[in-house]
């Protein structure tokens, strides 16, 4: 993965200023690291009448996947090599924008202490990236750059010079050019736009990219004739953030017009009113929900199956309701985190008399989890490869047999709802499946029938009428009336 930036200069303007800009002595070769492999600058040239700065980023794929989202539905072979074999190595993506945004932050925010008066300075620049994916082709490329003051080479790269029928990838050789920017600018444009060609993020988009995007866009996403595909892409497609950012930019251009602040637009609400409107997250549904079905049915001992970091033992420790709480997990790190999740040092005596975490597997029998009036499975079923869900089934339904069972997953149909979660991938790396409303009750049934229970499905999350809730729940009761069978 490879960029390159070159200026010319003269003996009174040399261009080896560059490396006072980019903070990169032009006789060094250094290197850096990242999140994702080995950012390397070097200076291929760099005298008074030319200098470029050469940006080589070696991906790490191991640690690419490790710290990557998870690709493919149900953990088929091919989507699991996909996330090793790929272009990430060679073309330019927002792995290469994190890179510059680490590599070269104080050129991006256009500090030079040893000589203050270069950042502001336009210079001629020159750009090369020689590889690019460009969802939308050349003709998209020119539309985000050109506004921007740049002159645009794209090229396509075709699938195969020895095969030209084939025709071209999706891939550019791109050429920018321009005489009126600062470096800072330049750093910028490119920190935004890599990413929203490629059209994909390799890191979680979290609501913080809205700061960094508007930080990074001030003085010219607000303007510009794409910003809203700008910005849809540079968010991965979350609507929300999406919505959120479109608002602050309209603000900033409303103020550019207006000649004045931002803060004196944007005041006609108290910031205790914004909170009120923040939709309260799946997970709190998820528990409300789980804790409502709990105090139903009148269950005072609780097994927490999977409980991971202790979100749901919380909640149960604040109702004096359930005498007795257990966590299970076949995980220890997730035990120990749980456990100062609950600070059960510090916890007095009573209280830590009613709870109890567990190391254990789910998929084998254990007489410790017997005689309880109620087990939670949530967000469990699904980490868990198919061929292994009879022997689950059997340890809590068969084996432990508590009086009512709560069972929660993902409804796979939901997922069209969310934006930025790409067609037919799972919401975590994780999940070997997620089923359809369908096929959720089918195994429900069938687990009830084969063990002797009652079920019922429940909707968590708001109920869509086309694809149905975000988290399908079955609640599994033992020895209830067969009328219970038709709700």
């Amino acid at each position: 993965m490879f960029l390159t930036i070159s200026t010319t200069g003269s003996a009174q303007r040399p261009a080896t200023d560059l490396g006072h800009l980019l903070h990169k002595h032009p006789e060094k070769a250094q290197a850096f690291s990242t999140s994702y492999g080995t950012a390397h600058v070097l200076y291929p040239e760099a005298d008074a009448e030319r200098c470029t700065a050469a940006l080589l980023l070696e991906v790490d794929a191991v640690a690419l996947v490790r710290r990557g989202k998870g690709k493919g539905r149900g953990g088929a072979p091919d989507a699991a090599l996909a996330q090793y074999v790929n272009d990430r190595p060679y073309a330019a993506s927002s792995l290469l924008a994190v890179a510059l945004g680490s590599v070269f932050s104080s050129a991006m925010r256009g500090v030079c202490t040893a000589r203050p008066e270069l950042p502001d300075a336009p210079r001629p620049l020159r750009v090369e990236v020689p590889a690019l994916p460009a969802r939308g082709g050349a003709d998209l490329v020119r539309r985000l750059f050109e506004p921007l003051g740049w002159t645009v080479t794209a090229e396509p790269v075709p699938l195969d010079t020895e095969f030209p029928d084939w025709g071209d990838s999706r891939y550019i050789r791109l050429t920018l050019e321009a005489a009126g920017l600062t470096l800072a600018e330049a750093l910028c444009h490119l920190y935004v736009l890599l990413p929203v060609l490629d059209d994909a993020k390799h890191y979680w988009v979290s609501p913080d990219e809205v700061d960094k995007l508007l930080r990074v866009g001030d003085g010219w996403l607000a303007g510009h004739p794409e910003r809203e595909l700008i910005t849809r892409r540079y968010l991965s497609h979350r609507w929300s953030l999406t919505r959120q950012a479109k608002e602050r930019l309209e603000l900033v251009r409303l103020a550019e017009a207006d000649d004045s602040e931002v803060e004196d637009l944007d005041n006609a609400v108290e910031p205790e009113a914004e909170e009120e409107d923040r939709p309260t997250p799946l997970a709190v549904q998820r528990r409300e929900a789980i804790l409502g079905v709990l105090r139903a049915s009148g269950a005072a001992r609780v097994l927490d199956l999977g409980c991971g970091q202790g979100q749901l033992v919380q909640a149960l420790l604040k109702d004096p309701a359930f005498s007795e709480i257990v966590g299970v997990d076949v995980s220890m790190r997730a035990l120990t985190i749980a456990s100062r999740r609950l600070k059960l040092d510090r916890m007095g005596e009573r209280q830590a008399s009613r709870v109890t975490l567990l190391q254990g597997s789910l998929a084998y029998t254990d007489k410790r989890l017997k005689g309880y009036d109620a087990a939670v499975l949530s967000e469990v079923i699904e980490h868990l490869d198919l061929p292994r869900l009879p022997a689950l089934e059997y340890a809590v339904f068969g084996s432990a047999r508590p009086r009512t069972v709560c069972v929660t997953t993902p409804n796979a149909e939901y997922n069209v709802r969310w934006e930025s979660l790409p067609a037919g991938h799972v919401r975590h790396g994780d999940h070997r499946f997620e089923w359809t409303r369908e096929e959720f009750r089918g195994w429900g049934r069938t687990v009830a029938e084969r063990h002797g229970y009652d079920v019922e499905f429940l909707p968590v999350g708001p109920d869509d009428p086309e694809v149905g809730p975000p988290t399908q729940m079955a609640v599994f009761r033992l020895g209830t009336p067969k009328e219970a069978k038709a709700a």
